[in-house]
Parts: structure tokens; sequence; C-alpha cells
């Protein structure tokens, strides 16, 4: 074998290298776990925008300095950091937000949404999303309503937003 190959497929245990491992692997560690954690979106809940067990990143900065506004892409952590929902802000703090015949209100208007998936045929009376919350639903309305994890979640429990 050539020396080089050696080299680069069996170097030496220096201690620059020892150091220059343990280093990239804490880097990488403090980056993917706390800053872009790597995810794949499981459920038709999202669809068309995202498809069932599409992998992406969650960018926790995302929303550090800012909160989310209405039609964002949110993870939400549901119980502990490991299950997180994928979901679009559709109403904000003090909206009053209400399905009839599958259109979407928010105030009393209708909401243009090309990025839902149809026929829809949700009907939910007003309600009013309450302070320091938002109010989530998934793109994929062809779905019945009861298939549907979705409402009103506080602010505290969106982690980020998908990279892409």
């Amino acid at each position: 074998m050539h020396p080089r190959l050696k080299a680069f497929f069996f170097p030496s245990l220096k201690p620059e290298f020892v150091l220059r491992v343990v280093l990239v692997a804490v880097c990488a560690y403090l980056f993917f776990g706390h800053v872009c954690t790597p995810f794949f979106a499981r459920g038709q809940s999202m669809e068309p925008t995202y498809r069932d067990g599409s992998f992406d990143f969650i960018w926790k900065p995302r929303y550090w300095f800012s909160p989310p506004v209405r039609g964002d892409v949110v993870t939400v952590r549901l119980a502990g950091e490991r299950v997180v929902y994928l979901k679009r802000v559709v109403a904000l703090a003090g909206d009053e937000v209400e399905f009839r015949q599958g259109i979407l209100f928010v105030n009393g208007d209708p909401v243009n949404e090309p990025y839902v998936k149809g026929p829809c045929d949700w009907n939910l009376p007003p309600r009013e999303v309450d302070p320091g919350n938002v109010y989530l639903v998934g793109d994929n309305r062809s779905m019945p309503m009861e298939q549907h994890d979705f409402g009103q979640t506080s602010l505290r429990r969106i982690v980020g937003a998908p990279l892409w």
C-alpha cells in the first residue's frame, strides 16, 4: 500500500489527531443535537408540502428571537424532544379561527391556502386563540377532521422550523 494511502486510512494516534477527532465529535453532537436536528416526516397530515417518510432538519434558531407568523410551517414538541409534529400556523394570539365547509376563516375573512390538499369539508365553530398561543393545522385537509391533530398550542412548545 502506498504510504500516503496508509497514512490516510491508518493515521498514527498522535495527541493532536485525537484532540481533533474529539473536537469534531463534540461540535457535531452540539450542532446536530441542539441547533439543526435531523428528522423524518411521518404521516400524511402535511402532504403535499411534506411527504410521509421525507427527510429534513429542524432549524431550532428560527424562533429564538421572533415568534412564528401566520403561514409558517413549524415543528411542535409533544412529549420530550424526540417526538415532534410538523404543522402550519394559521392563526395567532387574539385571532378568531373557524372552518366553514372546508374553508378556513380567520377573523371572519376567508384565507387563501394554495398549499392545502383538498377537497375539504371541515366545519368547526369559531374559537379565539389565547395569548401566548398559535393555532396549527396540517395541509392535508382531505383527511377526516377526526384523523388530524390540530388546534391551539403554546409558543413554548414550538421547537423550530423545517430547514427546507
